[in-house]
């Protein structure tokens, strides 16, 4: 999903926003012909994501500034490791570091959180992936950093695939509509490819979905016993993903009952962003190379 288009793009309208007419602050007090490197360094330990992007960053400010990149997306550092150098005209560098130092932050915080996540499921079945609850036109970096934390992702888009959940559920009961048949119409029309869950938020609603052959079936906001009992009924005829009240001091519990799939908001939703610096260091040419 991360394509160099995808993330020029973001980039682009990210370094438009912060300087829509030139950084004024740069060119007023920075010699033209300044060089400089900027050096990315962990202030705290984390999982590293989003090099493509912080080379993009310094790449459309200015094509002469080279990025070399210290870590790998996935990636674990302690504190003070040296993460990544960009080197080129001061300023450029000076223009980008902001975009370049927030898009990483963010991206190595959710990588950072997930691996928390991932850890915590260790030996169970239960696989750790994110939901639409991104920031909007930030999904596709938010959902490469969970990548890069070892989760999965949930559907990209609402086009991806058939999911009712509870608002589609209570449309249909309040036209008085037979919850399985309506299931097997929707099911009658779609490819075979194309992948088809529903919510539910009672024992009850398990059998007539899984009437209606459904492929996921979501246990939302279950406490432990109903998951247990949630997985116990749908006994290998669906997979199961359990989903709301999932954190850090949850997640073992609910991944214990037997789910197959642990959907979290929070990966992307109410993440910190890691504590990353950028530290300018002026080469000691004064000019930049023009050859």
């Amino acid at each position: 999903m991360l394509t160099t288009s995808a993330i020029d793009t973001v980039v682009r309208a990210a370094l438009d926003e912060d300087a829509p007419w030139g950084d004024l602050t740069s060119e007023m007090l920075i010699p033209e012909d300044a060089v400089a490197t900027a050096q990315l360094v962990a202030r705290e330990p984390g999982v590293f994501s989003g090099g493509a992007v912080f080379d993009a960053a310094f790449r459309l400010v200015d094509p002469r500034i080279t990025v070399r990149l210290l870590a790998r997306d996935g990636s674990t550092f302690a504190a003070g490791d040296l993460l990544a150098e960009a080197s080129g005209p001061a300023r450029g560098i000076l223009q980008a570091e902001r975009i370049g130092l927030n898009f990483v932050q963010r991206m190595s915080g959710i990588a950072t959180l997930t691996a928390r996540y991932v850890a915590e499921v260790a030996g169970t079945n239960a696989r750790i992936v994110d939901t639409r609850k991104t920031t909007p036109g930030l999904r596709a970096f938010e959902r490469q950093a969970v990548r890069d934390g070892g989760g999965h992702n949930h559907r990209f888009s609402l086009s991806d695939a058939v999911m009712a959940k509870d608002n589609h559920l209570a449309v249909l009961s309040a036209g008085g509509t037979d919850l399985t048949e309506a299931l097997r119409a929707v099911r009658a029309k779609l490819s075979h490819t194309t992948h088809f869950e529903v919510e539910v938020d009672t024992l009850e609603q398990i059998e007539p979905v899984l009437a209606a052959g459904i492929d996921t079936i979501m246990l939302d906001n279950f406490d432990q016993g109903d998951l247990r009992e949630g997985v116990r009924r749908i006994a290998g005829r669906a997979i199961v993903e359990a989903s709301g009240g999932v954190s850090l001091q949850t997640v073992k519990r609910i991944a214990e009952s037997g789910v197959d799939v642990i959907s979290v908001g929070a990966l992307t939703h109410s993440v910190r962003s890691l504590d990353l610096g950028l530290d300018v260091v002026i080469l000691p040419e004064a000019v930049f190379p023009t050859a």
